[in-house]
């Protein structure tokens, strides 16, 4: 049977698509990580799930650096990534696996988890849809993050579409097994707001967040809302902790504060 590899989409637009720059730039961003982790002293211990955001990188790079620096405590253990995120290009009921073999980046291919992808298929409301995928950036720029941190890891890519948080959290937990398992949420917060109003809206997403309170998200907390919504449920029936890493939004990183898009990173334990 032929292997079914997924190219990058968003390569040279969203991250550098030269893979020694985008090595670079993304050891760049972790360095960034690592320095605001200092001077936050949120501490170090290593997640078992993360919510990073997926703009260009020069929006969100170093916001999403905070995320993955605290992954390399755990690097040895972990041998899949379950990889969640909105849909933006298509419309979708449910949740969109992939049929591919594998996801490319300028950094190589990331092989699927076949094992895992099939148990998801079994849940209620997951597809095989490649085209949710296709196009999909949220997911892709997460990769070269995973590929520098933990080198050999496999996959299991899932886009969301207008599903309910429960909904994603069965999928999560039903695939959330052993500590070989790193979970990912990719999400940015507000969209499109002046700069105080973003900070307010964002401050009360985040507050949702740590609190693991899913109940208080609403449509304009985060495009991510529901695999967040999702995260949040299991999250509190096991019992984890969630941490704020880093809470900017483009008016802080590159661009004007007319209207922003906001960023976070947590960590969650």
């Amino acid at each position: 049977m032929e292997t079914r590899i997924r190219p990058p989409a968003v390569a040279g637009a969203f991250y550098p698509a030269d893979p020694g720059e985008l090595a670079a730039a993304v050891e760049r961003y972790l360095a960034a990580g690592r320095a605001t982790l200092a001077r936050a002293e949120v501490g170090s211990s290593p997640p078992t799930a993360l919510i990073a955001p997926h703009a260009g990188y020069v929006y969100s790079g170093a916001i999403a650096g905070t995320a993955y620096a605290l992954v390399q405590a755990r690097r040895p253990a972990i041998e899949r990534v379950i990889l969640l995120g909105p849909a933006h290009r298509v419309a979708l009921h449910g949740l969109a696996a992939s049929t591919a073999d594998g996801f490319a980046t300028p950094l190589g291919t990331v092989p699927i988890d076949r094992a895992t992808r099939d148990a998801a298929l079994e849940c209620a409301g997951v597809q095989p849809f490649d085209r949710a995928h296709d196009a999909e950036h949220c997911l892709e720029v997460q990769l070269p993050f995973l590929q520098r941190i933990l080198g050999r890891f496999s996959l299991v890519p899932l886009v969301v579409g207008t599903a309910a948080g429960e909904q994603v959290a069965a999928v999560v937990e039903r695939l959330w097994t052993g500590d070989g398992t790193l979970v990912v949420v990719s999400s940015d917060l507000s969209h499109y707001h002046d700069y105080a109003t973003a900070r307010r809206l964002d401050r009360a997403t985040c507050d949702a967040i740590a609190d693991l309170a899913p109940e208080r998200l609403g449509e304009e907390s985060a495009c991510g809302r529901i695999p967040i919504a999702g995260l949040l449920s299991v999250a509190r029936r096991r019992n984890l902790h969630a941490r704020l890493l880093d809470l900017r939004n483009s008016g802080d990183t590159a661009g004007p504060r007319d209207t922003v898009v906001g960023y976070a990173s947590f960590a969650f334990a």
